[in-house]
């Protein structure tokens, strides 16, 4: 009897080893797995430890950052963080089934429940690099609430349109064939 009670005690430690969670203390994000240093417990820190992500997601997690680790065949030396939280960054108040994209410093692309797309740059630029065309199909209007639009090129109003029209602040601009011509 006691080398079958010694056989499923093996057998609980085994199960028990297969996962982990702990604290991230130390990232690597330059080679093409990130590697990171997580502490398990007073005793037992893994360095360089592989985190998968889903393709196409990628992360930099800061330390302090809660981690789960699977360790294959129970093999403490052979694990890999599967799952990372950072309680304080997360975002909270979703509504069900909403989606956040955040970052440590406020940023955030949130698809909201009633249909609508949220960007928060937290005062910082938003950028589109290389675009061969931007197009904004709107329904109702597209409104730029901002003190300046500034272009370093033509621009085209209407289809060949020609005429002038007041701005709300007073001013006149002057349209010939669609390109602005004046502004006064």
């Amino acid at each position: 009897m006691t080398s079958f009670s010694g056989a499923l005690d093996r057998v609980r430690r085994a199960v028990q080893a297969l996962a982990g969670r702990g604290r991230i203390t130390v990232s690597d994000d330059t080679g093409p797995a990130q590697r990171l240093q997580v502490k398990l417990g007073p005793l037992e820190v893994r360095d360089t430890t592989p985190r998968l992500a889903e393709f196409g997601f990628s992360s930099r997690p800061p330390a302090g950052t809660d981690a789960v680790l699977l360790f294959l065949s129970g093999d403490r030396s052979n694990g890999v963080v599967i799952a990372t939280g950072h309680q304080a960054s997360r975002p909270r108040s979703l509504e069900e089934g909403e989606t956040i994209v955040y970052d440590l410093f406020g940023k955030f692309i949130r698809l909201t429940k009633d249909g609508g797309i949220v960007i928060e740059a937290n005062g910082s630029p938003v950028t589109v690099n290389n675009a061969a065309e931007v197009v904004v199909h709107a329904s109702a209007r597209v409104l730029l609430d901002t003190p300046m639009v500034k272009t370093t090129g033509s621009v085209v109003v209407g289809n060949g349109a020609s005429g002038s029209f007041s701005t709300p602040t007073g001013a006149v601009v002057t349209v010939q064939d669609g390109i602005i011509t004046n502004i006064t």
